[in-house]
C-alpha cells in the first residue's frame, strides 16, 4: 500500500526549503482548503495545490 498524507520532511525534498517553511506551507495549504488542525494533508491535495504531477511526487518520496 502506498503512503497518502505528506508530511513537512516529505516538502522539504520536494522544495529544497527549511522545514520551518514546509510546516507554514502545510498550516497555509490547510487553511486555504478548510481542513481541521487535526487532519492530515494528502499527496494529492499538496500537489493540486502547488501545481505538481503527482506521480512525479509519489516517485520521489519512496
Amino acid at each position: 500500500m502506498q503512503r497518502v498524507v505528506i508530511y513537512p520532511k516529505d516538502i522539504m525534498i520536494v522544495t529544497g526549503r527549511s522545514e520551518r517553511y514546509s510546516r507554514n506551507l502545510l498550516n497555509k495549504i490547510k487553511t486555504n482548503i478548510n481542513k481541521a488542525k487535526h487532519q492530515p494533508l494528502t499527496i494529492e491535495e499538496f500537489c493540486q495545490y502547488m501545481g505538481f504531477d503527482s506521480s512525479e511526487i509519489k516517485l520521489n518520496l519512496k
